[in-house]
């Protein structure tokens, strides 16, 4: 199992449209835990927002990227969506 982080800007002016999407999406294909955040402020009014799913299978993502052009969430970002993927630090013996 993997945690999966994916990463966009978004511009301040499409947020308000955006939210709802990709809270659906979440709702539709996420684990329970999935978060929705972003990084405070912003920048060339452009915002950074993050998906988070803990504790997904490797093949998560791809089923993911192919809902979130389902959904249309490419129309309201700004730039590509860019995953992330990191595994439990296993303490060594």
């Amino acid at each position: 199992m993997i945690d999966l982080y994916v990463y966009y800007k978004v511009r301040i002016e499409d947020a308000a449209r955006l939210e709802p999407l990709v809270r659906s999406l979440q709702a539709r294909v996420g684990p329970g835990g999935a978060r929705l955040m972003r990084r405070p402020g912003s920048r060339d009014g452009l915002q950074t927002w993050m998906e988070v799913y803990p504790d997904v299978p490797e093949s998560f993502a791809a089923g993911l990227e192919a809902a979130a052009l389902d959904a249309g969430l490419d129309a309201l970002i700004a730039g590509p969506r860019r995953a992330e993927v990191f595994v439990e630090l296993t303490p060594c013996a």
